[in-house]
């Protein structure tokens, strides 16, 4: 957040927003403000520098959204050694 940038109850003009930090147990808490609420009960947080970043937590409900995901990862180049084929285990019945 800027300080010098004109700020009222609805944000400033580079979209951010007054918010009080407070303790919630042993953790540091924030309100989120209604113009800025994520989607969804779930998220992820990281530290970028100074800042904090939440990101909603999209899940996956189709293959679809399944195939969209594996596509963004990266190959694997490890080799996988020989695996060994074991005989079935009789069973009684």
């Amino acid at each position: 957040m800027t300080p010098w940038l004109p700020c009222d109850s609805q944000g400033s003009m580079d979209g951010s927003h007054p918010v009080k930090l407070y303790r919630h147990g042993p953790s540091q808490a924030v309100d989120i403000p209604a113009a800025l609420e994520l989607p969804g009960e779930d998220a992820v947080m990281r530290r970028e520098g100074n800042r904090l970043v939440i990101e909603p937590i999209r899940k996956m409900t189709t293959g679809a959204d399944l195939l969209a995901a594996l596509s963004k990862l990266s190959p694997i180049d490890d080799e996988i050694g020989e695996i060994e084929d074991f005989p079935p285990r009789p069973v009684n019945f």
